[in-house]
This record gives structure tokens, C-alpha cells and sequence, in this order.
């Protein structure tokens, strides 16, 4: 009987292991190359935090439109975590707990927050969320707000065409 509990264990643990999505903490540098590197695709970017309640609200939405796309070689998405460093394995239990099978950074650059920020959009004002959607390495739209799943959708097909 300890035998099939402890194997029991051992394959619980594999399981969990096998589904914790790496998460990997970079600078604003690093990220805006890494947007750079999917030059070939329509790329969405949602920077988001477990504490932001409109960012966690349009998640499932997000993940709906991943799962429908994410077979596309056109497509991507970033999920950019601008959770504090020290929190990461809330972020990753927060991954695992709602399903998020995209790529998800994280931001490890609060102290040059006015630096970054309006490299990214220069409307920017650093709230959460938003939503950057480039095509082919250009950024085409900034959403300072919350998106629903049908904007988002229309967004991406427009570039998918």
C-alpha cells in the first residue's frame, strides 16, 4: 500500500512538473527584443498582474483566443507579468490555476518604470491593462484598457488576412 501511494506521489509531482510553465524575468530591454524576434507574426502583448482585477477578468478571454490561434505560425501571444520579482511562484501557481498556456514573462524592472513605460506607447500613463498588438514587427494598436474577446479577434484577423 506505500508502495502505490508513494508511486502515486511520484507521478502527481511529474504531472505538476510537466505542466509549471517556466517564467523568466527580464528587463524591458530583453522583452523589446523578444517582441523584436516575432518579426513574422501578428504578436499580441497583454501586460497584466495577479493583483489588477480587469487584467485576471480578461484572461479566459485571452486564453480562448490563444487556443484558437496558437497552431498558427502567424500568431503569438506574451503574457507580461508586472508582478514585483519576489512573487513569481504566485505568478506561476496563477498560471497553472487558470489554464495559461501562453508564453508568460515577467517584468523585473519597477525602479525604471518611467523609462519603459512610454517605450512601449508613449500615451502610456502605466496602468493596467494593455494590450499592444504588433504585425510584423510594427505595433499597430494600443489598448490602454481592458479588450473584450471580439475586439481582440477582429484585431487579429484584420492582421491574419
Amino acid at each position: 500500500m506505500k508502495i502505490i501511494s508513494f508511486l502515486g506521489l511520484i507521478g502527481l509531482l511529474t504531472f505538476s512538473t510537466v505542466n509549471a510553465q517556466n517564467v523568466e524575468a527580464i528587463k524591458y530591454e530583453a522583452l523589446h527584443e523578444k517582441i523584436a524576434s516575432y518579426k513574422d507574426q501578428v504578436v499580441v502583448v497583454n501586460f497584466w498582474a495577479t493583483w489588477c482585477a480587469p487584467c485576471v477578468e480578461e484572461i479566459p478571454a485571452f486564453m480562448e483566443i490563444n487556443n484558437k490561434y496558437k497552431d498558427n505560425p502567424n500568431f503569438k501571444m506574451l503574457f507580461v507579468s508586472l508582478d514585483r520579482p519576489k512573487l513569481i511562484d504566485k505568478v506561476k501557481k496563477f498560471i497553472s490555476d487558470n489554464n495559461m498556456n501562453a508564453e508568460v514573462v515577467l517584468l523585473d524592472d519597477t525602479k525604471r518604470m518611467n523609462e519603459w513605460i512610454p517605450s512601449f506607447d508613449a500615451s502610456w500613463g502605466g496602468n493596467i491593462p494593455v494590450t499592444i498588438i504588433y504585425n510584423k514587427g510594427e505595433k499597430k494598436s494600443f489598448h490602454g484598457q481592458a479588450i473584450t474577446k471580439f475586439e481582440l479577434e477582429d484585431e487579429i484577423l484584420d492582421y491574419l488576412k
